[in-house]
């Protein structure tokens, strides 16, 4: 497997048990003097330790990744469809500013 410095998966363990993982992944855009965003996708954390502030530990922890890494933003897509991930991304302080599209190949 190639390892690429831009990709990064973290899996969140409490007791010994996976709770939680989410991956990173840096992109260098042309915008903002070529400067790096983080993108963050497919947060999960196990349906039993929802509500216990592990999403929150793990936005944190993602932010504090990217401000590392030199990133001067973290951005992410969420499905319209799922309005209490909007609320809690709101929560974090994350705002709608653009509108997203996909093309399936």
């Amino acid at each position: 497997m190639r390892v690429d410095p831009n990709q990064e998966l973290t899996v969140v363990e409490l007791n010994g048990e996976v709770v939680g993982t989410y991956p990173l992944t840096y992109i260098q855009y042309l915008t903002h003097k070529g400067r790096l965003r983080a993108q963050i996708e497919a947060v999960r954390v196990a349906s039993s330790c929802r509500g216990q502030g592990i999403g929150r530990q793990i936005f944190e922890c993602a932010n504090g990744r990217a401000k590392a890494k030199g990133c001067h933003l973290v951005q992410l897509t969420t499905d319209r469809q799922r309005p209490e991930a909007i609320t809690f991304y709101k929560s974090l302080g994350f705002v709608d500013t653009h509108e997203g599209m996909k093309l399936k190949l």
